[in-house]
Formats: C-alpha cells, structure tokens, sequence
C-alpha cells in the first residue's frame, strides 16, 4: 500500500504539475490566438473562429512543452517543500533525498505513459481538424499533395491548368512511374502524359521515355520532355513533415505508405523514437530537475532557481532539437539522434547522485 509520505509527495507533485500545465495551456492559447487572427483578417469568418482553431491547435503545441511542464514543477514543489521545512521533517523521519526522487521519477513515468497514450492521440486528432479547416482559408490550397496506397498524389495548378499528378515510387530527386492529366480550369481533360521517370531537382521537370496524348490523337513517344511545375524535390520531400497531427494507428499505416512507395522513413522512424523515448524524457527531465534543487544552496533565492532551471531547460530542448536535425540529414543514425541527448543527461544526473542524501 502507498504510504502516507508517499500520498503527500505524489498529491503534491500532482497538484504543481497542473497548475503549471494550465498555466502553460493559458499562455499558448493567448499567443496563438493572436496568430489565427492575423492569419484569418482577410476572411468573412466570425470572432469565434480564430478562438475555435486555436483550442484546437493548443494541445499538439502543449504536448512538445511537457519537458518545462515537468521540470518546472518539480522546481516549485522543492521551492514549496524547502520553503515549510518539510525536507528536515522528512530526513527526521528517515526519509532519504534519494527515496523522494525514486517516488518522483516512478510517478513522473507513470504519467509521461499517460501523456503519450492518451494526451498526443488526444492533440493529433484534434490537430489534424485543425489543419483541415484551417487549410480551407489557405491561400496555398490549390497545391496539394498525398501518401496513398497508390503511391504519390499531387494536385498542382499552373498556367491557368490542373494537373493531377500520380507517382508509384519517390527517391531523392526523382519519381517513377508517373501518370499526369492535365485539365482545364473547368476540369475538361485535354491532355495525358505517362513517364518512366521523372528528374525533379527543380520545377522544371525532365520526363523521361514518355508517351502522350491530346484528345482522340493517338500516342506521341518523345525522349524527354520539360514539364513545368509549383514543386520540386525539396518541398515534395518536406509535404508530409507535420507528423504531429497523426496518431500511432495513422502514422503505422502512413509507414507502409511509405514504404510502398520507396519514400525516405528517415523523418517517420525520428519521430517513432521521439514518441517512444518521450516518458523517459520526461521523467529525466523531472530527476534533473530534483537533483539541481537539491544540490544547490537553500539560501539562494527563488528566482535564482527558476532562471537556472529555465536556462538548463532550454538547453536541454535545443539539444534534443539540434541532434534531431542531425538524424534527419542522416548526420546520425536515427536511433542515435533521439536517444544520445537522453543518455547524457542520464550521466549528469548519475553525477548528480553522488552524495545526494547528505545534501
């Protein structure tokens, strides 16, 4: 059975854990909304609008600031249980520093579980409506581009045409297998072009061994061909970046996609071991935070500990950040990019450990 320490440290955790969320939840809402409305000024939409999209938005954007959440929190519940003595009443009781970062990190876990299980499924799907509405106002709606089981699809309008693009197979700088029917603006077919391969470096495509035809011509064959387009391999590359609005079932029928397809699983495999190493990071983030507060001088001052806490957040953050980078230009192997940055801070907090219960 749980203790009655131990009660009073989860409950406590628990209740900072959530203001400090809220508090967070609060401030995304108030800065994206901002952000909707001047998106949304030149639209016939009412006020309520903007408001709506943003509720809809904030959570995917709260769930990549869960590490401050727990680091932070874990830095007011020691501000609060050093500022009541309660850590002298707990080493008279032989509870030991290093019993309550145990109780911490086993609760933290348990939640950060949570978090991913329930909170990102939660914010992908509500981050996907988002995206859909929102892509109704978008000034960019006429180039759209997707996975399917039948490989690679793109609307693409151009020239006063719609062109509707399909691709068995992705790699690179060059699609294969192509089928292309170019339309009017009154969606009358005018012409057909099939190709084996397709150089899209830039947006002037170079087709090659194609086959077209106009009407009720009958097929013309030509070596090459220059075809114009709004794409070209770096964007097509960079459509499908937005993982955050899928969720677990989405993004393993999104990989076969993929993989049929002969896409790059770099960015997708990067970010199924962000997912996966996200309890742990967020726990770590909660160790490193109680070891900090416990190893530095109780006299110095509140906002001393917020600003070194908040200074050590956000390098931690932007390590992560730029070692992810690094795995998806394949500096670093995938499992690497992700796992590294958490296996140093693991060394740290051994570090940290040393000694701990005399502090």
């Amino acid at each position: 059975m749980i203790k009655v320490y131990q009660k009073y440290l989860i409950s406590s955790f628990f209740k900072t854990l959530c203001i400090v969320f809220f508090i967070f939840f609060s401030l995304i809402i108030i800065l994206n909304i901002f952000e909707e409305v001047s998106y949304l000024k030149d639209t016939d939409t009412n006020l309520i609008f903007p408001f709506f999209l943003t509720l809809l938005n904030s959570p995917s954007i709260v769930y990549e600031t869960f590490p401050f959440i727990f680091f932070i929190s874990t830095q007011f519940l020691f501000i609060k249980l050093i500022d009541k003595e309660e850590l002298d009443i707990f080493k008279k009781v032989s509870l030991s520093n290093f019993k309550i970062l145990s109780i911490l990190s086993i609760f933290s876990f348990i939640i950060s579980i949570v978090v991913v299980l329930v909170f990102y499924n939660l914010s992908s799907n509500l981050k996907f409506i988002y995206l859909d509405l929102k892509n109704q106002y978008s000034k960019d709606n006429k180039y759209l581009a997707v996975v399917t089981e039948n490989g690679l699809w793109i609307k693409d309008e151009i020239n006063n045409n719609i062109n509707i693009i399909n691709a068995g197979r992705i790699s690179s700088e060059t699609l294969y297998n192509i089928t292309i029917n170019q339309f009017t603006k009154d969606y009358e077919n005018f012409n057909n072009i099939l190709a084996d391969e397709a150089n899209i470096k830039n947006k002037k495509w170079v087709l090659r061994n194609v086959s077209s035809s106009s009407g009720n011509t009958s097929l013309k064959k030509t070596q090459n061909l220059i075809f114009e387009s709004n794409f070209d391999s770096d964007q097509i590359n960079q459509l499908f970046s937005d993982l955050s609005s899928l969720n677990f079932f989405e993004l393993d029928n999104l990989k076969k996609e993929y993989k049929k397809l002969g896409y790059s699983l770099t960015n997708l495999n990067i970010h199924f071991h962000k997912l996966i190493s996200y309890p742990f990071n967020l726990t770590i983030m909660t160790l490193f935070g109680c070891i900090i507060m416990l190893n530095i001088k109780r006299n110095k001052s509140k906002i001393f500990h917020l600003v070194l806490g908040t200074l050590c957040s956000v390098t931690i953050y932007y390590v992560n950040y730029f070692s992810s980078l690094l795995g998806e230009n394949e500096k670093l192997p995938e499992f690497m990019s992700i796992w590294l940055p958490l296996l140093i801070i693991i060394l740290f907090c051994s570090i940290g450990l040393v000694r701990i219960n005399e502090k």
